[in-house]
């Protein structure tokens, strides 16, 4: 299929299959960096996850709630296990929100548009995690799933 193409290479993202198989077995959403201003892409990201059913909970040591979503101040704090870590903080601090991925054994490391840190992402992919990086998990779902 036309669309079947690996996206980023040079990231070694997984391709539209693999992506779609991560959109379509998501239950539960970790957004660290989630902001409480309507305007910002985590906000309006995390709300298009919730209006789909999933469960959506934020990571921000700044807020405690966030669209009537509990909010953590680190992912260590969220309790239970979380099928994506969505990130939305600067490409120089994912190091250590990875290293809380790989402890909370989370299956998948999303990092957002503009958001890429090789070295946290190979320490990612080592400890078995899939990686996405510089990819809108909004976008990639209109993309791939449809509204």
């Amino acid at each position: 299929m036309a669309d079947e193409r690996k996206i980023s290479d040079d990231l070694d993202n997984p391709d539209d299959a693999g992506l779609r198989d991560i959109l379509k077995g998501l239950r539960r959403v970790a957004v660290v960096g989630i902001s409480d201003r309507e305007e910002r892409a985590s906000h309006g990201i995390a709300k298009f996850l919730i209006e789909r059913g999933l469960d959506v909970v934020g990571v921000n040591p700044a807020l405690q709630e966030v669209l009537g979503r509990p909010v953590y101040p680190s992912l260590a704090d969220v309790p239970g296990s979380v099928d994506v870590v969505d990130v939305f903080r600067r490409s120089e601090t994912v190091g250590p929100i990875v290293d809380e991925a790989i402890a909370k054994r989370a299956p998948v490391v999303w990092m957002q548009l503009g958001v890429v840190n090789p070295e946290a992402a190979a320490r990612a992919r080592a400890a078995g995690i899939t990686v996405v990086q510089d990819r809108c998990i909004f976008q990639e779902w209109l993309r791939l799933l449809g509204a």
